[in-house]
Formats: structure tokens, sequence, C-alpha cells
């Protein structure tokens, strides 16, 4: 059973207690100490903690924490109306260019996300749409300066899951017969997560769907999370809820097809409503269970039972058809951070230090780009021909520079200029 006893204490600490870990984990060297993104990074923390406390902000503003407590700003003040009200602060009251804005607000947004990880926080309350409200929309910045996977970046993030998924696979199904039940669950479990980060970092990698048509939006029910009844993995398509509010097939290329086969083999989903990336959160799929086995009449003490024959209550769903919610945009973005840190890939971007979900995309986009053409893209990613063009301008920039200097070679060789 989860003890929550360490969650609350966490929850009642200041923000502040928090700001070195954080920064030794995001530093370069030793201890953590080096890197520009670190130096940046704990600036712009400091500055939110001094706004948190009504320190900054204006002469109306008192902070974040009840007028009747006299006390640090904490974690348990925190929610995404909190992170809305420094993104309308960040936008309006000091000044900031548009991009400055962002870059500032995203880090915050990457320290809210390990506080998630860490215990500090139940929720990514600085991701929620209430939250980024307020920040100003894009500023005309070139597309290429947007995060887009390299194929150095994507190769590597690939290889690294691909090592991975097969070395707890292969650790699972060479068991000897004779092993501990307990002991088979628990390598199951391993091989599963590793299976199910494969199949999405290909995903993410090659289809160029956006995170939002492929996973939970709990703020949005229509967008569930993709279901093995949605994919069909011998035609290589995947129907999914489009940014444009409805349904549409999306392509499976071939590398995506041995890694989604391998994990559905090794899953075998109960029924074909099933989510393709469940959650794997430990406290999620308790609730699930216990709510599940008590609808269908269990008694408490019966559920625990069962429970406890289980090393993880993801294996009990799946042998009780117990259907899990979907991972959540959120729950991707944590996944692909750590495995970016994981795999040691490094990464130099004013706003993003793990590759992004919707850096996939990008990096999809400039690959048929540059292959195809700018129609072919369009289609692909599922955006008009226009947007395209100018999404990727930096890339006929730069063939129209080839062009240009093709030219000036070709006038400017000798045989070509008249002297007389």
């Amino acid at each position: 059973m989860i003890d929550d006893t360490s969650e609350r204490s966490r929850a009642d600490r200041p923000l502040s207690s928090s700001f070195d870990r954080y920064l030794q984990d995001k530093g370069k060297g030793r201890g953590g100490e080096g890197g520009n993104y670190r130096r940046n990074v704990a600036r712009e923390l400091e500055r939110f903690a001094e706004w948190a406390a009504g320190d900054r902000g204006g002469e109306e503003w008192v902070g974040i924490v009840p007028e009747s407590a006299d006390r640090e700003p904490t974690f348990a003040d925190l929610d995404e109306r909190v992170f809305r009200e420094y993104a309308r602060h960040l936008a309006g009251d000091r000044g900031l260019k548009q991009n400055t804005v962002q870059t500032y607000y995203a880090y915050i947004s990457a320290w809210c996300s390990w506080c998630v990880n860490e215990g500090y926080l139940g929720a990514h309350y600085a991701q929620r749409a209430s939250a980024t409200a307020p920040l100003p929309e894009d500023d005309g910045r070139k597309p290429g300066d947007q995060q887009a996977w390299t194929p150095e970046q994507r190769h590597a993030l690939t290889r690294y899951v691909d090592e991975r998924a097969t070395e707890a696979i292969d650790a699972y199904t060479t068991l000897s017969n004779d092993a501990d039940q307990l002991d088979r669950q628990r390598a199951r479990y391993r091989a599963l997560k590793a299976a199910r980060d494969r199949a999405l970092v290909y995903v993410l990698a090659y289809t160029a769907v956006r995170v939002g048509e492929l996973l939970r939006d709990p703020d949005d029910p229509r967008r569930r999370g993709v279901r093995w009844e949605d994919l069909n993995l011998q035609d290589g398509s995947m129907d999914v809820y489009r940014k444009k509010q409805q349904w549409d097939a999306a392509s499976l290329p071939d590398p995506v097809i041995a890694p989604l086969e391998r994990y559905r083999t090794l899953m075998e989903p109960p029924a074909e409503r099933w989510p393709v990336f469940p959650t794997f959160d430990q406290r999620s799929l308790a609730q699930s269970v216990r709510a599940e086995l008590a609808d269908r009449g269990e008694r408490p003490d019966a559920i625990r039972e069962r429970r406890d024959a289980y090393a993880r209550d993801l294996l009990l769903a799946l042998d009780a058809d117990i259907r899990p919610a979907s991972l959540t945009t959120d729950g991707a973005r944590s996944i692909l951070r750590r495995l970016t840190e994981d795999a040691a890939i490094e990464i130099e971007h004013s706003k993003h230090d793990y590759l992004a979900p919707h850096g996939g995309r990008r990096g999809m986009g400039e690959v048929l780009v540059r292959a195809f053409g700018y129609t072919v893209a369009a289609r692909y990613l599922d955006n008009s021909e226009e947007m395209v063009r100018e999404r990727y301008s930096h890339i006929e920039a730069g063939e129209l520079g080839d062009a240009a200097t093709e030219a000036l070679d070709e006038i400017d060789r000798p045989e070509s200029i008249d002297h007389r």
C-alpha cells in the first residue's frame, strides 16, 4: 500500500527547499554546479520565489500565502491559478520580449515537472491550459529557432530505447520456469514499461502526430488517448482526433510497426478498447483497481488480497480487464525528459533541456520538406502548405542561399568575365 506521509510533508516544505537539488540535477560538471542553463534557471527560480512571497509583482501584489499565515510559500500553496498569475506577471509587468517571457516561464515549468517527479507536487500545474493562457502568442521567431530533433538525436534516442527494451524483454522471457511468481511479475512489468516507452518514442519520432492527438488531455474528454482499436498495423495507419476537431487517419511508417507489434504481443491487451499507452502511475492505477473491483461487488479485504498477489496493479488490471487511463501529455514529457537524461543526449536549446514531443514532429517535418517538398510534408503533418512553408521557411532560405552562391560562382568565374 502507498504511504503518502512523505508526500504530505513535502507539500508543506518551502519552495526554496527544492532549488539546490533541482539545480544540481540540471547542472553540468562536478556536483552539477556548472552550465549556462543552471545559472539562468537559478536566477529565475529566485525571482519566482520572491514573487510568490509578495516581494515582486507591484504594490498590490501580496504573494500566494494566505494573509493569516506568517511563513514562506510552500508547495501546498501552488496550483494552476498561481502559475497563471505568474504567466500574467511575466507577460505584462516586467516589460519582457515575447520570446523571453516564453523562455522564463519554461524554466519554471521545467522545475514544476521535476517537483512532480520528486513528489513535491501532485500535478504539473504549470502546463495546464488555464495556466499558460496569459503567455504571449508566437512573436514571429523563425521556425528554425524552435526545437526539432536532429537525425543524430533521433537515432541516439531510438537506439537507447531499443537497447533498454531488448534487455528488459530478454530478462523476462528467459526466466526459468521455477522462478518466483512475484519475481516473474516484476520482470514482466519492467519489460512492459520499457516496451511502452520504446513504442511511444518511435511514434513521436516518426509519425509527426501531435502529442495531444496521441495521448490523454485531462481538460478535454474527447482526447482520451489512442486505443488498440484505433491502430491498423497491417495497413500502417492510426485513427487520431486531430487538432481540427475531427477524426482522421495518420500514417504509421515502417520503423514504428515492429516496436508496436512487439509491445502488443508482450502486453496482450484484454480488449481492443485498452489504451495503447496506459499510465504506469501507481497511485492512479491503485485507485482504478480498487474502484472497479468494488463496483464488481468485491469486499475491501478481498480486494486487498487480490492486490497483494500482484507485484503491480497494472498486472492485475491486465488479468482482470480493468481498463486504466491513458498516459497524459504531461506524462509523455516526463518520460522523454527521463529518457533524454538517461541516454546522455546533449541538448542545446533555450527553452527545452530535453527532447520534447513537439521536437519529434518538427524533426520529421524537416526531413519531409528537404526530401519531398512542402506539399508532401503538409499532407503528412496535417497542416496547410502555407503554414508548413512559414514554419520551415529557414529551409527554403538556405536553399535559395545555395542557389545564389552557385549563381555567383558561375558569374564570377574568370572565363565568364569580359576583359575588353
